[in-house]
Order: structure tokens, then sequence, then C-alpha cells
């Protein structure tokens, strides 16, 4: 099952997704594994800090947190082998950001499109629930540079391909869930 949370910065779309990521924990049957796949490369001591805080919130809920910046599906060959982990990924703007400036140069939009769509088929194979958060794109209606175009526009087509492929997605406005899409269109 994946689940799909998008909304803007600050919309309160993590919280939701974490909130959701525990119930669908709660509906799995046996052993329940909450895994946090965090994707933020972290640059400076004020962001460790600040990841570490939120690190132990979560380890308070059950989380266990694999930091995966690239490559999603290495960080679910991390999970352990006992239960079904439910897994909250943490967030897909960042994981793209990532994929398609890679090592200092830039990729192919439509090679990190096909390389992140297939990296979270496979992680998804490994999971019994899957929360994926993302961030809303062009709502800003600001005309960028090329390369951030790019990047919007493979976060674009990323979110398309995940609600299409999603049992649920979910808008998170001001603080307020809106039901998008419910059921197994699969």
């Amino acid at each position: 099952m994946l689940i799909l949370v998008i909304g803007g910065s600050g919309s309160g779309k993590s919280a939701y997704a974490e909130k959701r990521t525990l119930e669908l924990a709660e509906q799995q049957q046996g052993e329940k594994v909450l895994y946090y796949l965090a994707t933020m490369q972290v640059f400076g001591e004020e962001e460790e800090q600040k990841v570490e805080r939120h690190r132990r919130m979560r380890a308070e809920k059950g989380f266990y947190t694999i930091e995966q910046q690239t490559s999603v599906e290495e960080g679910g060959k991390k999970f352990m082998a006992q239960g079904t982990p439910v897994v909250l990924l943490e967030c897909m703007s960042n994981l793209v950001a990532n994929e398609m400036f890679l090592e200092g140069s830039v990729q192919d939009l439509d090679t990190v499109v096909e390389n992140t769509l297939k990296g979270i088929h496979e992680l998804e194979k490994r999971c019994g629930g899957l929360v994926v958060v993302t961030g809303n794109v062009f709502e800003d209606g600001i005309r960028y540079d090329e390369t951030t175009m790019n990047y919007g526009r493979a976060l674009a087509r990323i979110n398309r391909s995940l609600a299409e492929w999603a049992t649920e997605v979910v808008e998170v406005v001001v603080g307020i869930p809106v039901p998008l899409k419910k059921g197994d269109s699969r």
C-alpha cells in the first residue's frame, strides 16, 4: 500500500504523514516495525542538531531512522528482518534534488524520474505500507532558471506517477488533510 501526502511548505504534511504511518502500522497484523527513511542532506552543525532532535522524537514514537539521501531502494535493504515494516519516506522533494544534483553535476531529467520511481517501486516491495511525503510544485507562478525548472518538472512527473499508483492521496492545506484519492486503483 502506498499513501502519498502532498502539501506546501509549512502545511502540516509531515505531521499528518507521521500520524497516518502510525495508523497504518496499527492496522498491520503481527509485529509492527516502523521506519523513517530520511532523505535530507545535512549541511552544518545547526542542521545536524535539528536532525538529531527529530531523530529522538521519532524514536520515542517507535521509528527507526535510516538516513538515505539517494537510491531509496538501498535504504529498504537496511530494514530489520523481523516483522513487516511500515515506512515513512520524507521527503520526495529532497530525494529528487539529491538525485538530480548528484556528485556536483546535474543529472538528466528523464534519468532522475526513471531511477527515482524504480527506487520507490523496489522500496514498496519491502514494506507492509509506505507513506511518501512530497511538496507541491509550480504553485508560485515564478519562472526559474532552466536547471531549477527541470528539477520542478522531474518532481511533478514523479508526483503524478505516485498519485496514479497510490492507494490514497491526501493534500494537507493549512494543517487540514484533504483526501484526493481513496481506494486501490491498481
